[in-house]
Parts: structure tokens; sequence; C-alpha cells
């Protein structure tokens, strides 16, 4: 228990308290707040099992002039403290974010987002730690929760409160939030954001599961949100209904708005309707705002100029929307149906070890694939998960892919998302144990319009088929999107959507699978009341794109190649019994190294479940041939009946002992030399010299008998003389 060292009634602080019931067998969550992070706008400690998180959150009384969107900032850490460890690196401190802690930021902020008022731009930032860590209880599935309690909390406005969850299927059973332990068999993960009324967001991955799967587990998911949203409401009762601020900061001119209307929407629609180009198309929208705005004179105040440009987006949006829901057709003249032409090609970089080429449409995904050895591992060394990761996918975004000058500045979290969705899918292909390779994927987006996550999902199944990695299944991915209207229940399922109408829909959803079934999917949905049916009717189209898209890859090519490249590095693998594992290493690592020297091979081994695992890594067969033989000289067991070359090792006055194996040595009795009696062992051998001998016996302390005899012809039996 805590300590108190002062009586309840001296307490400085006033701290109120809700509890969730988990059932299933989990520990019970507390939201608590009032007694830490009192100078936040809203602060909220989560405790579930020793795992707690403290969630901040800040908004600035007024917006930044000028702004027209909300500058929101979120921030995931996890502390070292938290599971008793230290960092690693020279500083041993906590540093920048890691991907881990950039993913679980993102699925926050893209829970979050979508709940603030439109028209509310005040610098927003939320913080959620980790200060306290259960091994079993995975804080990823809590940090939403947590940070929409502290908002709850505040008085900042918010259409919430949301919560998250995470939905497995373990054993055939829906679970929610399951520990780490029970997680290793799901066949599929999601984590679930969404409100009382409505889903968020969806990611995660699974094993080849059917639609109507997926749709159960996100409406199973939604159950346990809803619990989790009335006790934020609840905490926020126990505290106090703030008044809330302010949310309208943005000016508002209606008869401005009615006059743009007027004059630009049947120009932006036809435009739209015309089917042009995306640069075309961008010039000619322009073109159009240039020329309203010169018919307002010279004098635009900023307040006008901001407006101006609102209002003209406004039009863009809803003209582009209303096409699509009144006709049937998009900006580049297609329906919503088909999806853009594709053409791919494998093996074009010559000294990669697998390479791709996936274009549809005006993206484009040039992907590598590289194979290296257990040394190229990466190291995870996050406090919550620290280990080995053989299995590495990275995504990049160039400025010149989208026609844009920007200065490079590594991955940002949008890379890291797309690269770690791309790597989810495409893990639940690859070889299982009898894969011995590290293996890096890159994807870099040459040209991008519409979904270059999806086109490194593709490419980089074409490309790890062209390295000649046994994947169980190719895996195509497709990005949708959905444009409803509320007022009419009017919408439109799109498949394979353009960069333009990503921000044009209500929902941009991502769906990977192979011809069995999903294996990947990341969606954010803006509308309000999104219908099951309509879901599974959007995830029916595009499993039809899917299908569409793994055809057109089937063109250039249909399965692994049987081999690696001729310059891919090679790894054997071999099972060595435990106690062998001292003399493969040798004392002080002689052996090993004096191997690795000789042969020019990398060897590493490690002890699984009682048994020595060996690689041997080369860039060439001679290399692992000649390294593979020294192990096996050193692991093999004698096998009576076989004949060996042996060296004499010492001579003794009843015969010699003789290695037959490195550290292996027998008897060869003075009887088993020859089959003429020798009376003395003098003159027969010395030291060092080579025989050949049969192995004749292993008795039960394990010395063996050895024979040269038995290896001789026998001579004829003369005859005796008669005696007389």
């Amino acid at each position: 228990m805590t300590q108190m060292h002062h009586n309840e009634k001296t307490m400085s602080y006033n701290e109120k308290k809700v509890t969730i019931e988990m059932g299933g067998g989990l520990a019970p969550i507390e939201l608590s707040t009032g007694k830490l992070a009192k100078q936040a706008d809203g602060s909220v400690v989560l405790k579930q099992g020793a795992t707690m998180l403290l969630a901040t959150v800040v908004s600035a009384k007024e917006p930044k002039p000028g702004t027209d969107f909300l500058p929101l900032s979120v921030d995931y850490q996890e502390k070292y403290a938290a599971t008793g460890r230290i960092p690693g690196g020279f500083l041993r401190r906590e540093a920048r974010l890691s991907d881990y802690e950039v993913l679980i930021s993102r699925l926050i902020d893209r829970a979050l987002r979508p709940l603030f008022p439109d028209t509310y731009h005040a610098d927003t930032q939320v913080m959620v730690s980790l200060i306290s860590a259960d091994k079993e209880i995975m804080p990823d599935a809590l940090a939403g929760l947590a940070a929409s309690a502290a908002i709850a909390v505040s008085d900042i406005p918010f259409n919430g409160p949301i919560s998250e969850v995470r939905v497995a299927k373990v054993d055939g059973q829906l679970v929610i939030n399951p520990t780490v332990s029970a997680l290793e068999n799901a066949s599929l993960e999601f984590i679930v954001a969404g409100s009382a009324q409505d889903i968020v967001m969806v990611e995660g991955e699974c094993k080849e599961i059917s639609e109507t799967e997926m749709v159960e587990a996100i409406a199973f998911a939604h159950e346990a949100i809803k619990k989790q949203v009335a006790a934020q409401v609840e905490l926020a009762n126990l505290v106090g209904v703030k008044e809330k601020r302010n949310a309208e900061h943005e000016p508002s001119n209606p008869e401005l708005r009615d006059a743009i209307y007027a004059a630009t929407y049947d120009q932006v629609y036809a435009i739209a309707k015309s089917g042009s180009s995306k640069h075309d198309r961008t010039e000619k929208f322009a073109e159009i705002g240039k020329a309203f705005f010169e018919t307002l004179g010279e004098e635009i105040d900023d307040e006008t100029a901001f407006l101006l440009k609102k209002y003209y987006h406004d039009v863009q949006y809803d003209a582009v929307r209303n096409l699509v829901l009144d006709e049937g057709i998009r900006l580049d003249g297609r329906d919503v149906r088909t999806v853009r032409p594709i053409w791919t090609e494998v093996d074009y970089l010559p000294a990669a070890h697998g390479s791709a080429i996936f274009t549809r449409g005006e993206t484009q995904s040039l992907t590598s694939v590289t194979l290296g050895s257990k040394d190229d591992e990466q190291m995870i060394d996050g406090a919550f998960f620290h280990g080995y990761n053989k299995f590495l996918l990275h995504y990049n975004f160039p400025a010149f892919s989208t026609g844009e000058v920007r200065p490079n500045r590594g991955p940002g979290r949008r890379e890291v998302g797309h690269g770690n969705l791309a790597m989810r899918s495409l893990k639940q292909v690859l070889p299982g144990e009898d894969n011995p390779y590290t293996i890096r994927v890159v994807s870099d987006i040459l040209e991008s319009n519409g979904s270059s996550s999806m086109a490194t999902v593709c490419a980089g199944t074409l490309a790890l088929m062209d390295a000649g990695v046994k994947i169980k299944a190719p895996v195509s991915g497709i990005a949708m999107g959905l444009i409803t209207d509320e007022k009419t229940g009017k919408y439109a399922i799109l498949s394979d959507i353009l960069g333009d109408e990503d921000h044009l829909g209500d929902m941009d959803f991502k769906v990977t699978g192979t011809e069995k079934g999903i294996v990947g999917c990341q969606m954010d949905l803006k509308i309000n009341g999104l219908k099951w049916e309509v879901l599974t009717q959007a995830l029916d189209q595009a499993k039809e794109a899917r299908l569409h898209i793994l055809g057109e890859m089937a063109k250039t090519i249909t399965k692994p190649r049987e081999d690696y490249k001729p310059h891919a590095p090679r790894i054997i693998q071999i099972i060595i019994d435990k106690e062998f594992i001292g003399a493969v290493i040798g004392p002080g690592g002689k052996i090993i190294q004096e191997m690795q020297r000789e042969t020019g091979a990398t060897i590493s081994i490690e002890e699984v479940d009682n048994k020595g695992v060996v690689q041997i890594f080369a860039d060439n067969k001679e290399s692992i041939d000649a390294a593979l033989a020294r192990i096996k000289a050193i692991t093999a067991k004698p096998e009576i009946g076989e004949v060996y070359e042996g060296k004499v090792k010492t001579i003794m006055p009843f015969g010699a002992f003789v290695e037959i194996m490195p550290g292996k040595d027998g008897l060869l009795h003075i009887s088993e030399i020859d089959w003429k009696r020798l009376e003395t062992m003098d003159g027969v051998f010395k030291e060092g010299d080579m025989v050949t001998v049969k192995l004749l016996d292993i008795d039960k302390q394990g010395k063996l008998k050895l024979s040269r005899k038995a290896l001789l012809p026998r001579p004829p039996k003369e005859d005796k003389p008669k005696e007389g």
C-alpha cells in the first residue's frame, strides 16, 4: 500500500476516481484526477494492475492569428523506470521517441483529431507517459482512454469522449485487451477507437480472415468502448461540469460565402467532371479562384483573405463530392469501382538481393529486398518491448514524388506509420521458423497520387518473391474512400482513391490481403453514424479490388523464385546436440574464431530449447561447405562399424590411443593392430602417424574400441606339420 504520512483531512488535493470493470479475469481500470499535474488543463492517471499512465492536455487560450486548422501534437512516451530498466546508448536517458512510441502517438492522434470542433484552432498538446508497467498489460491499448479522460475533465471543447481498445481473437473467441502472452496465438488483432456513437479509427493485422469476421471484431470492440466512454462522463461529472471554452476561432461571412458559391461552383464542377490530370486540374481550380478574388478589388483585409481561401476550398470540396454522389464520376474520369492501370517489373536492380517496381496510376514504388544474417537483426531497446527483430520494412517519401520542394529531414511520423502498416501485412506471409535470414525491405516512393503505402505492400510482395523468399502467398493492398451525404443518406464507396479524394472523403481505409483473406487494415473515419452494412459493403468492394491487383501482379511473377540470386548471401542452419556447443566455440572462442578466419564464413551459435542452433552465413557456397564440414567433424558422434582416418596420439605397452575425431580418442589394442601376434609396441607406430581404423564397439563408459586388423585381409591358415 502507498504510505500516507498525514491524515486524510490535511491533504492538499482532492482526488476523484472511477473504476471500469473489464471482466474476463482482467484487472479493473481506475481513472483518477486531482492528484498529479494540476496545472495542466486536464490531467488523469489511468491504473490497471501495475500499469499506470499519466495523461495531460494543455490548450492555448487563443489561436495564433491566421490559423485555419487545429495545431494538435500528441506524444506518447515510455519511462524506462516504469519497467525497472535503465536506457541503453551513451546518454542513458530517454531520447527522441522510438518508432514504437511514434506509432502509439499516431493511434491516439488519429482517434482524437476528428472529434475537436472544426472551428477550434488553438495550439493543443496531449502527452501520455507510461510511468509504471505490468509485464502482461499492454499500455498501447489504454493510452487513448487516458488521453480522452484528460480532455474530458478539462474545459477544452471536444465532441467526445472517445476510447481505444485492442480486440483480438484467441482460440476462436473475441477478447478485449488480452494479456501479452494470450496475444501470441491471436488470429486477429486490431486497435479500435470510437465514441459512444461511432467508430473513428481501426488499425491492425490478422491471419487471412473474412470481411464478416473483421466487422464482428470491430462491433465487439465498440461495446467495450461505450463502457469506457460512460466512465469518463462519470469522472467529468464528479469533478464538476466546467464551462467549455469558446470553440469559434473562425470568423464567418455568409454573404461572401454565398457570393463565392454563386460565382464559382458551376465552373469548378465542370472542371472536376472534365477528367483532366492532377496538374491541369490544380491550375484550372487556381485560375477560377484568382478570377473571383480580382472582382473584389485591391483592398482585401486579412480576415476576408482568410475566408476567401476557406470558402473556395469548400466549393471544391462540395463540387467533387456531389459529382461522385450524383453522377458516379470521379476527378480523373473513373467510375467508383475502377482501379487505375497497373504495371509491374521485377529484378530491376541487378545488385540487390531482390527488387520490384509497382506502378498504379500516378503512384510508384521502387522496392528492394536485402537478406542478412543474425548479426543484422535490429535490437529494440524500449521500456516495454526489448528484444530482437529480424524483419524490417522502411518506407521513404521524398518530396519529388509529389513534385514538391522540401528539405529531406528523415522519416516523419507519417512514414513510420505507413511503413508499419506494410510491414505488418507482409509479416503475415513470411516463412516461419525455417527462414534463417534477417530481411530488410525498403520502399522508395518515386511518384505519389493515392496510397503509396498500399503500393509498398504490392511492390514488397513482388520483391520478396524476386529475392526467392518463400512467402506463403502474395499480398496486395488497396486504399478505399467513402463519401456520404447525411442529409440525403446517399453514399459512394470509391476504390483506389486519388490523393485529392483522400481529404475530400469521409473515410479513408486501407485493406491488405491474400486471395484467402485480410491480413492488415488501417481506417480513419470522419462521419457520424456509419452503418455496419455500409462498412461490410466497402470491405467487399475492397476485396474485389485486391483480387484484381493480385491478378495484375501475377502477370509479372506468381511465386517465389526457386533459389536466391547468385550474389545473395547464403545461410545454412543446423541443429546440434547441446553438449557440443562448447566444443564448437572452443576455449575463449578459439575454435569458432579459427573456423571463421579460415573459411571466410560467419558462424553464430545459440542455445534454444536444449539444442544448439548453428547458423553459417557466407556470400559463397564454398565457404559454407568448408565451415559445415568442420562443424560436422566436431559434432559428429562415432558410429560403430564406421571406418575413420585417425592420428596416433600416445603409445602404451598394450597398444595405441588414436584420435578418430576432434577430441575423440579410442584404444587400438596391440592385439587389433595386425593378424600376426605382436610381442611389443616398439617400432610399430610413432606419435602423429595416420592410421585407418574401424570402430568395433563403444562400451558403457563411452570408451571406444578400435581395430586396424579388421580392415586387413585375413592371412590364409598355414597347414601345421603332422607330428610323427
